[in-house]
């Protein structure tokens, strides 16, 4: 898992409640296993038209937003069904941070295990930082993951809270797995010292 230390890049306004994860990646793209190739179908239906043309007016179909890496929404974000698609979604389209006063609590793990800071903040901050995302290509924020704090474009700054073991993972690019290797001599132990009791399995009776 790439490495959250700090993100300079534009911030994407989505001022909506209750964005839920089918709204994010539509159902008929959870076919694929793998965590690329998402990014393309994020917010399908807000994207696109019937004919798969762009809409204009949406917000990453903008040039000021189509390379963001930041998203400020409205409460209750990544609501729904627990698709851990939909925070690959986010990555395979660049947003690595994503904004909002509140999340659902699946979606909200699901980002930290792929390299995503989610991030809760008052509802007063958040419509602070979603009048600075509507500056389009001008809304450059920068979010220090080190020391919690959020610079907006004119050098204004907001203090954010994270789970200190969380920010160790994202800090430290890990994942699951990653959580796991770094434990890999001590579990090679444990198997070396339980291989003389392994039984053949050709010798198992019955």
């Amino acid at each position: 898992m790439e490495k959250f230390t700090k993100l300079t890049g534009v911030a994407a306004p989505l001022p909506m409640i209750n964005v839920d994860t089918d709204m994010i990646i539509p159902k008929q793209f959870l076919k694929t296993i793998k965590r690329t190739g998402l990014g393309k179908n994020l917010f399908d239906e807000m994207r696109y038209d019937a004919d798969g043309n762009e809409i204009a007016d949406f917000m990453l179909n903008k040039p000021a937003y189509r390379q963001a890496s930041i998203l400020v929404a409205g409460e209750n974000f990544g609501c729904g069904s627990s698709r851990e698609h939909a925070p690959w979604a986010l990555l395979d389209f660049g947003i690595r941070c994503v904004i909002a006063p509140s999340f659902a609590d699946i979606f909200y793990n699901n980002c930290f295990k792929n390299g995503i800071l989610p991030i809760k903040l008052p509802p007063a901050d958040v419509e602070k930082l979603l009048d600075d995302a509507q500056r389009g290509s001008n809304a450059v924020v920068t979010v220090d993951l080190e020391n919690q704090v959020i610079t907006g474009p004119d050098g204004g700054s907001i203090s954010f809270d994270v789970d200190q073991f969380r920010k160790h993972c994202l800090l430290n690019g890990l994942d699951d797995i990653g959580l796991t290797l770094q434990k890999a001599d001590k579990i090679k132990a444990f198997e070396d010292a339980l291989a003389p009791w392994a039984v053949p399995v050709g010798n198992i009776a019955g």
